[in-house]
């Protein structure tokens, strides 16, 4: 049996490899060569791939639509059989929009958040500007890590309206714990995009898809557009989707993070908690008790 301190230092040695291997390479080219690699379309090729991808995770393709997949894409970005996915129909609360591990969530509290223990964020950085974030101060967050062999599309957490999504170019760092625990303001130099969303009583909720090494498209079906890292523009797009609980927006090419953000009276959902495996569809957020925030303050938030 190994020594407690052996056993730290094996870790540690783990931690740091896994650190140089996803964020010492270059990032950009890595990205690129994966979507050339993850389109080849043979049947063959993407059994190995599958039957390979299997040996070191725990991919689950038996909710899956399709029984068979022409392309690593294909297999990444794949539906669900119908009904795999419950939505709860509680008018209370909000769902998860992807299924996910929790990582960090809880109030924002001095316009920061965390992305793991000891490394907080603010909260301006993350949205671009002030004004973007100003709706959710003193508000809640929860972050949604997707990992590569989670179902990978998003949906929307409530029925509301989609009022704006802005695309923020960036790097593309690995988002596991590992790399959360290493590099400050992580996800505030990632390529994502804030979809801005108001809900159907007017309260604002932001969905923040960030991207991450191998992960650099993003589809949103509602605007049938794919963001990556060469977008040329516009970096702002407004619309006026008119979103339903549990409607699919879009999906990530591989895996990545959403970060979840609410407005003052918001809370966490019994559960919600670090390390916690959440599906979509599943309760996520609170919303205020009807006719008060938490703070006590008069709410509008009416039942449906």
């Amino acid at each position: 049996m190994l020594r407690p301190q052996r056993l730290r230092d094996r870790l540690l040695l783990q931690e740091d490899l896994n650190f140089l291997l996803t964020n010492r390479i270059p990032r950009e080219l890595a990205t690129r060569i994966m979507g050339r690699i993850s389109r080849i379309r043979s049947r063959r090729f993407t059994r190995i791939a599958i039957s390979l991808w299997r040996q070191f995770t725990d991919l689950d393709l038996s909710e899956a639509k399709e029984k068979e997949f022409v392309s690593i894409h294909d297999c990444f970005t794949r539906e669900l059989r119908p009904g795999a996915r419950p939505i709860d129909p509680d008018p209370t609360i909000l769902v998860s929009p992807c299924d996910a591990l929790v990582g960090e969530c809880g109030r924002v509290e001095a316009g920061q958040v965390f992305q793991a223990k000891g490394f907080p964020y603010p909260l301006e950085d993350l949205f671009g500007t002030r004004g973007a974030a100003d709706p959710f101060l003193d508000g809640c967050y929860v972050t949604l890590r997707l990992t590569s062999s989670m179902y990978h599309r998003f949906h929307a957490p409530d029925h509301g309206t989609i009022e704006k999504v802005t695309h923020i170019q960036g790097d593309t760092w690995n988002v596991n714990p590992i790399a959360l625990k290493r590099v400050e303001r992580l996800f505030c130099r990632n390529e994502r995009a804030v979809i801005g969303m108001r809900l159907k009583e007017g309260q604002p909720v932001a969905l923040v898809a960030v991207a991450a090494i191998l992960v650099a498209s993003l589809r949103l079906r509602f605007l049938n557009i794919l963001l990556h890292q060469r977008w040329k523009g516009p970096h702002e797009i407004p619309c006026s989707h008119n979103a339903v609980r549990g409607e699919e927006l879009g999906w990530f090419e591989h895996g990545s993070t959403i970060l979840v953000f609410a407005p003052p009276g918001f809370t966490p959902c019994e559960g919600i908690r670090p390390g916690t495996r959440i599906r979509m569809g599943q309760a996520l957020l609170r919303r205020p008790a009807h006719g008060k925030d938490s703070d006590g303050s008069e709410s509008g938030f009416k039942p449906h």
